[in-house]
């Protein structure tokens, strides 16, 4: 590879705060609100021009149960609570009792400007349409990050950061060790149709099964849901097995997944021509499962998860199952806490086993530790948050989805403040006063 010299540089000091947060999902603004909330100066950086991130920009409009897999106990609030609530004043949110696909379906613009209100409300500074280009570090120690955007090159100095880039941004480039899993879960490209009801009883899933291969349509899974309020739909039917955590695949994968979107409008107008079927919207960006992981003071295993592992530093709480959408075979596996299992496979029934023999007392929830969230790393001011934190194939199955991912933003910003306030390194943040200050600011703590 040929190279270019740059020439060394001032680089301007754009603002100083206590805490940086990378990465403006849900998971990200969380942490920015709990830190915010104890007192610290905040600013959050999100390369994109909204917040949200595969709940909004991706379109993936829906989160899971706060009840545990018998939905008989509440095991998570908080914020994910707080922004549905605020959601419901305006008519954005459906909701359904006891289900193992979803709680709550909302409408995923709405949500951007709420959090556009909620980062106001609590006096962030966002930094939008600005990207993370590279950390600095003086004398062995994390002190800024270098970003760029409409204004050139700046800098962001703090005393803590998180990482709630989804891949692991600022810890690949500071060197600290990450990791791929074996097989790494495809993405999606969802999508918003118009006159979804047109289609009537049809069972659209066969038609599109039925004409995939002549449209180069991976064999996958694909579900949906309306938009509170309106007659659009939102279907999340391609599968995109580009690896979204290089440029090369993640441009491919865009690409290769609106491809995807317009060969099932062309099934669904070819072989339901008396349907209006219209494409409303794209995503800005592709919903990504997984990319890279970093690794931390411990690793999540599919076993602590699948066995309902409770431990002494939880910090998030989830009952999702596990579900693993295969990239060497088509269709999903999904694995319960009380032992079933069923693989899942478009126009085909249901294969239903058993991962474990039956019991007469299953777990019923399981947990994320706040060690899973310390990269292991000499500097002491740095934590992740959302998918990339440290888990196993199986236990990424499961933790990934959104509800499960704010918690752990919420554990990150706390434990930033707890941290600087204490003035000790991330990985020595006292882990009863952890859970207490979660508690404390509305959290669940089991």
């Amino acid at each position: 590879m040929t190279t270019i010299h740059e020439p060394s540089r001032e680089t301007p000091v754009t603002q100083e705060v206590d805490l940086c947060v990378l990465g403006g999902s849900c998971t990200g603004v969380f942490a920015a609100i709990r830190a915010a909330r104890l007192g610290l100066s905040v600013a959050i950086v999100e390369r994109m021009g909204a917040f949200g991130g595969v709940a909004t920009l991706s379109l993936v409009n829906v989160w899971h149960s706060p009840k545990d897999e018998v939905f008989e106990k509440t095991i998570f609030a908080g914020l994910s609570i707080e922004l549905m609530d605020r959601l419901k004043i305006r008519k954005a949110v459906n909701e359904r009792d006891r289900s193992p696909h979803w709680a709550w379906s909302f409408n995923a613009f709405e949500m951007q400007i709420e959090l556009d209100e909620l980062i106001l409300e609590h006096k962030i500074t966002p930094w939008l349409h600005t990207s993370f280009a590279a950390p600095h570090v003086e004398d062995g120690e994390l002190k800024a990050i270098l970003v760029e955007n409409k204004s050139g090159r700046g800098a962001i100095k703090a005393r803590f950061f998180i990482d709630a880039t989804g891949d692991g941004d600022l810890c690949q480039r500071l060197g600290l060790e990450t990791y791929r899993g074996a097989h790494r879960q495809p993405s999606t490209t969802c999508a918003l149709f118009g006159g979804w009801d047109s289609l009537g009883n049809l069972d659209w899933e066969k038609l599109i099964r039925d004409n995939a291969g002549e449209h180069k349509i991976p064999d996958g899974f694909a579900w949906g849901a309306m938009i509170p309020d309106s007659k659009l739909y939102m279907l999340a039917g391609t599968r995109v097995f580009q690896d979204c955590s290089e440029a090369e695949g993640f441009t491919k994968a865009e690409i290769e997944g609106r491809r995807q979107i317009r060969a099932i409008h062309d099934i669904l107008r070819k072989q339901a021509p008396d349907a209006n079927i219209t494409l409303q919207g794209l995503p800005a960006r592709i919903g990504i499962r997984e990319t890279r992981h970093v690794r931390c003071l411990h690793q999540l295993t599919g076993e602590e998860v699948l066995n309902g592992h409770v431990f002494p530093d939880a910090i998030a709480n989830g009952s999702y199952r596990v579900d693993i959408h295969h990239t060497d075979k088509p269709g999903i596996t999904f694995r319960y806490l009380d032992g079933r299992e069923s693989y899942c496979r478009p126009g085909m029934a249901d294969e239903k086993s058993r991962w474990r023999a039956e019991s007469d007392v299953n777990p019923t929830y399981y947990q994320i530790p706040y060690r899973s969230l310390v990269p292991q790393s000499a500097y002491g001011n740095i934590l992740a948050a959302g998918r990339f934190i440290d888990a196993d194939e199986q236990a990424h199955g499961a933790i990934r989805v959104m509800v499960n991912m704010n918690q752990t933003g919420e554990a990150a910003g706390t434990a930033a403040y707890l941290a600087l306030k204490n003035h000790v390194a991330a990985k020595d943040v006292n882990t009863d006063t952890l859970r207490k200050t979660l508690a404390d600011g509305g959290s669940i703590i089991l």
